[in-house]
């Protein structure tokens, strides 16, 4: 039930659900002209608010930079590889493909080679009725990173996993069989404040590798410049930066119900 209600609540309340939500009473109440007012404007705000790049990009950092890369990645015994960066190998696919946070693999595949662990425990499961039923992220990253040279010897797969406190139970139970307690995380950037707390919760010790970054040094500089290219782009909502937004917002909630419901 719990991970039903993860994925049907949630977008009800980001950005866009929000303003739905609230444009669908103005249209059922249209006969109350300031109900329908403040729904408008309510709606015109979650959407501007939530396009703006500014507020996006924040958002983002906020997450991103609490976990910058290391200057030198210690070696341990497992690195574990959270799920999420894949895409299931249905028609016309021929095989599985790397999604946009597909940079956790290529990043575990080159601290693999560089010797930083001597097995990746690659942890995600499916959800029947939410993802393709041939869905299995944690075979997916295998065969990814087989093909980045990974040899499947050195693979361990947790398949069972719903969520980011699912995969940290999982990992828990497997590391403990195998007497490891110290390990690398890798995860997205976005995604690893939520992911250090949950797996640190199980009592590991955890070594964050973070990668794909939405926000650079560079690029929040150039944007923050106060120029009136800045100005305009930043005044102007666009889609990619209200989907940013909502990322930003789901790692958010998500770190909020956790510290809620506990290991439940």
């Amino acid at each position: 039930m719990f991970v039903f209600l993860s994925k049907v609540i949630p977008p009800l309340i980001y950005p866009l659900g929000l303003a739905c939500s609230f444009l669908g009473a103005a249209l059922i109440f249209y006969k109350r002209q300031r109900l329908v007012r403040v729904a408008v404007l309510v709606s015109f705000l979650l959407l501007g608010l939530g396009g703006n790049r500014l507020v996006a990009y924040q958002l983002a950092k906020t997450l991103e930079w609490q976990y910058l890369p290391l200057e030198e990645v210690p070696e341990v015994e497992v690195m574990v590889v959270l799920g999420g960066g894949t895409l299931a190998a249905n028609p016309p696919r021929l095989m599985a493909e790397i999604n946009g946070a597909g940079d956790r693999l290529i990043y575990a595949a080159k601290l693999y080679r560089e010797g930083k662990a001597q097995k990746l425990l690659l942890s995600g499961g499916g959800i029947e009725w939410y993802t393709p039923s041939s869905a299995n992220p944690a075979a997916e990253m295998a065969e990814l990173l087989e093909m980045l040279g990974v040899p499947k010897e050195a693979l361990l797969l947790e398949d069972r996993s719903q969520n980011t406190l699912q995969n940290a139970q999982n990992a828990k139970t497997i590391l403990s069989e195998m007497g490891v307690r110290r390990v690398l995380l890798v995860t997205s950037a976005m995604h690893m404040p939520r992911s250090v707390r949950v797996f640190e919760r199980q009592g590991l010790e955890v070594i964050p590798a973070p990668t794909d970054y939405t926000v650079t040094q560079i690029g929040w500089q150039t944007m923050t410049r106060p120029t009136l290219v800045n100005f305009i782009l930043n005044l102007i909502p666009s889609a990619d930066n209200l989907s940013l937004t909502t990322r930003a917002l789901k790692e958010i909630l998500g770190a909020a119900v956790y510290e809620w419901v506990g290991d439940e």
